[in-house]
């Protein structure tokens, strides 16, 4: 099979969680197990960061990727879903991992993920700790799943372990209240390794502290120490920020990752880096730690968190899919100015979307759609409990139609934010591509 024919063998032939959801989620972590056993242990071969977290995993990940990365390791990245591209998932400097190596890795093992029977995850598990173990990294920053005890990439023995918070998402797989998720997503603190919980929250406090406690696992709270306050001189390109441990200066930093949100992921960042370079990570230094922050997007590829589509009007692509995502979203809309919000909402089916919808803003005007996955809540069902909580607009067959309809309605000094799911922003971002690949060839042709 050629790399195009593997992709539709991995589609079709092993469950994928975020196109069929519960069918694809294991309960236990066997056949990752397995998988290890079978492709001689390739999680034992380099050192790696484990992030867990409701929200902020990924912008964690990515972070401390390209600082390590600029203060020259070389990093493995595995991170999970996929946007555009299924090789997103897996990096190294931030460079895909070729289409070659994906190819090669399926019809090599093919036989034995028949045997196996592992869900898409617990493959790509096996593909990126396989890939990082040829390529001969120096470190790995490899980002959970859901949840943290039962997920395929537990089985990795981190030098560092990161939760960055808490909240109410896939409460159907990992328990209906914070504490419940939280022992979840604690099944990554291991033995004597330190471990950096990105929020101090009361509900959950308790639970991180104890099972570190058990496993004599030094543990740090970031908020804590270290305080990320925004300075004036933000863009909407750009974040501009002043980072201080104990209430002393520690850096100011630039990122063009702008959600009011990332102050909380610099704050657990900051926190991580603080201990990589106590336990032997001398390369990165003030200068490498900036770059790295700055450079976050063109050295990992990270897409989908407050990015910028188009101007004339502004339309935003941002991930938030669940609840604390939305909090989060509405309070950076709150500090922007515009005369009114154009909002393109999908989600899938099995998210609390009635909550979310909620707490939506009444004066927004809408653009519902269904995410191109079968999970993707159908769209007369979102349209009709949005309508019951007041939510006006209008609803499209596509994320295209929904795109044209916003770009043709919202004025110049309006916004327009696509959101709800991430496969919606995918879905989006795909779309925007497309017209710009369209548009360049429109260009050669002329």
């Amino acid at each position: 099979m050629d790399y195009q024919e593997v992709l539709e063998y991995l589609y079709n032939s092993l469950p994928m969680y975020h196109r069929v959801g519960a069918a694809a989620y294991k309960t236990d972590i066997t056949n990752t197990v397995k998988l290890m056993n079978a492709l001689k242990h390739p999680e034992r071969s380099f050192k790696a960061i484990h992030v867990a977290g409701t929200n902020g995993k990924g912008s964690v990940s990515h972070f401390l990727a390209s600082v390590l990365r600029n203060s020259g390791y070389k990093v493995g990245l595995y991170t999970s879903p996929h946007l555009v591209d299924f090789r997103e998932r897996i990096r190294i400097n931030g460079e895909m991992i070729p289409e070659e190596y994906v190819a090669q890795f399926v019809n090599d093992h093919k036989s034995l993920f028949e045997e196996i029977e592992p869900s898409f995850f617990e493959m790509t598990v096996g593909m990126a700790f396989s890939y990082f173990r040829e390529q001969m990294i120096d470190i790995a920053v490899v980002e959970v799943g859901m949840g943290g005890r039962l997920d395929s990439t537990n089985v990795i023995s981190p030098v560092l372990s990161i939760i960055t918070n808490i909240g109410l998402d896939h409460t159907q797989y990992l328990g209906n209240s914070l504490e419940a998720i939280a022992a979840e997503k604690a099944g990554i603190i291991k033995q004597e390794v330190p471990v950096v919980i990105g929020e101090t929250q009361s509900a959950t406090q308790r639970i991180f502290a104890e099972k570190a406690k058990e496993l004599n696992a030094p543990i740090f709270f970031a908020d804590n120490s270290f305080r990320v306050e925004e300075t004036e001189q933000s863009t909407n390109n750009y974040m501009q920020a002043i980072i201080s441990k104990n209430d002393e200066y520690y850096s100011d930093i630039k990122t063009p990752l702008s959600g009011k949100y990332q102050l909380k992921n610099l704050a657990t960042v900051s926190q991580a880096v603080d201990i990589l370079k106590q336990i032997g990570y001398n390369n990165i230094t003030d200068t490498s730690f900036k770059i790295g922050i700055e450079s976050v997007i063109m050295d990992t590829g990270l897409r989908g968190r407050w990015e910028t589509m188009s101007t004339n009007p502004l339309i935003i692509c941002e991930t938030a899919h669940n609840e604390d995502g939305i909090r989060c979203l509405l309070e950076k809309l709150k500090e922007m100015n515009y005369t009114k919000v154009h909002i393109i909402y999908g989600c899938v089916n099995d998210k609390d979307y009635k909550k979310i919808l909620s707490m939506l803003p009444t004066n927004a005007r809408y653009y519902f759609c269904k995410p191109s996955v079968p999970r993707g809540l159908e769209v007369d069902t979102l349209y009709k409990s949005a309508e019951k909580l007041g939510l006006y607009g209008y609803k499209y067959n596509s994320i295209a139609d929904a795109i044209d309809a916003a770009k043709e309605t919202a004025l110049d000094d309006e916004i327009v934010v696509i959101t709800g799911s991430i496969f919606l922003v995918a879905d989006a971002i795909a779309e925007f591509e497309k017209e710009l690949t369209e548009g360049q060839e429109s260009q050669e042709q002329a």
